[in-house]
């Protein structure tokens, strides 16, 4: 049985897995990455389990600061969503992560939050005022371990703007202001909140629990503890999420990687001189939830680790003894990579050889 942050994920025939995804308007960096190597991850591991996973990544390509990167760039908001698309579903082949069952892209789903919002209101999670519906999260921060003032602040960091009852509440639907997109409600034309998309896109496609939910430590709040919020909200049915995976933020020159600090590395940049593998090596090789630095050595440091799994490989073609199974049992506690990667290199053979085609770093 696979154990995630200390707690065992007992999972019978099938697993419904959702990932949030991109914003498409700056791919694919290293965070993005590790992020979705990691979830490709969970899921390989569950399909050692002989478990079936039926797996969710979004897009979100309803979105302010998409649409702000696209008159940037003096394009279409859709087509500069589209280009940036391409370039990550590129990525994402060339790090052999697994495309899902599931690819719903927020302008496709506006109908469901307008679905959404209209149930939340009549159920009392919400309220109207002036054209825009608000989510009653008054309680939401402290289940996430927040008080007000800091998820005030954290919120902030977002855009996130402050409730009309309470300063928690947030945005289901809102008006649309000139020059945006906008789509047609019961409350007037208008955008949906970020929130309740990848709520309703949830919803829509796995249902009205999950057994897994990955994505960004960074979205642990907002954005996932108010996702949860609104779908329990509706279904009654909790928790929202069996478990969860906080993948740790990657950093560069002393700060979080992110445009927004200059200090991106692409995923296409380390590809031009690293073997894709060895790349995908790199992201895994660590605490999934841990935070932590790129070095621009490390990808050659991959490199070479990946080479010694590779000579490993070859040793023992006909030995088995226990190293298999201690590469599995590393696995199942915790997802705990470099524990496999240690033990398969030590014993090679089919250790070396579960390792590599498991972790897909062939």
């Amino acid at each position: 049985m696979l154990h995630l942050a200390g707690k065992p994920l007992p999972v019978v025939g099938r697993a419904r897995m959702y990932v949030c995804g991109i914003t498409p308007y700056e791919t694919t960096h290293l965070g993005h990455a590790a992020t979705f190597v990691w979830a490709d991850v969970a899921a390989r591991v569950l399909r050692h389990l002989g478990v079936e996973v039926e797996g969710c990544r979004n897009v979100t390509d309803v979105d302010d600061v998409l649409d702000a990167a696209a008159a940037r760039a003096g394009a279409r908001s859709d087509s500069f969503a589209a280009v940036q698309q391409f370039r990550f579903d590129r990525d994402m082949t060339a790090l052999g992560v697994r495309r899902p069952a599931h690819e719903p892209r927020a302008h496709n789903h506006v109908g469901q939050v307008v679905t959404l919002a209209a149930a939340l209101l009549e159920v009392g999670a919400a309220y109207l005022h002036e054209g825009s519906v608000w989510f009653r999260a008054a309680g939401v921060p402290a289940r996430a371990g927040l008080d007000d003032a800091a998820a005030a602040a954290l919120a902030a960091e977002f855009g996130q703007g402050v409730g009309v009852e309470h300063p928690a509440d947030v945005a289901v639907w809102r008006p649309a202001v000139a020059g945006e997109a906008a789509w047609p409600s019961p409350w007037g034309d208008g955008r949906p909140g970020w929130h309740a998309e990848c709520t309703a896109m949830a919803l829509t496609t796995l249902g009205s629990a999950l057994d897994l939910h990955v994505g960004g430590a960074d979205l642990r709040f907002p954005h996932h503890a108010y996702t949860a919020a609104m779908a329990e909200a509706l279904t009654g049915v909790r928790p929202f999420a069996r478990a969860w995976m906080h993948v740790g933020t990657v950093g560069h020159r002393g700060a979080k990687m992110a445009k927004s600090t200059n200090n991106l590395v692409l995923v296409s940049e380390v590809l031009a001189d690293c073997p894709a593998a060895a790349l995908r090596l790199l992201l895994l090789d660590r605490p999934w939830s841990a935070a932590w630095e790129y070095d621009p050595a490390a990808p050659a440091a991959a490199t070479a680790r990946l080479e010694r799994l590779y000579a490993a490989a070859a040793r023992g073609v006909g030995e088995q003894g226990p190293a298999p199974a201690a590469v599995t049992a590393a696995l199942l506690d915790d997802l705990d990579v470099p524990t496999a990667l240690d033990v398969a290199e030590e014993a090679g053979g089919p250790a070396a050889r579960l390792v590599l085609s498991v972790l897909n770093l062939t």
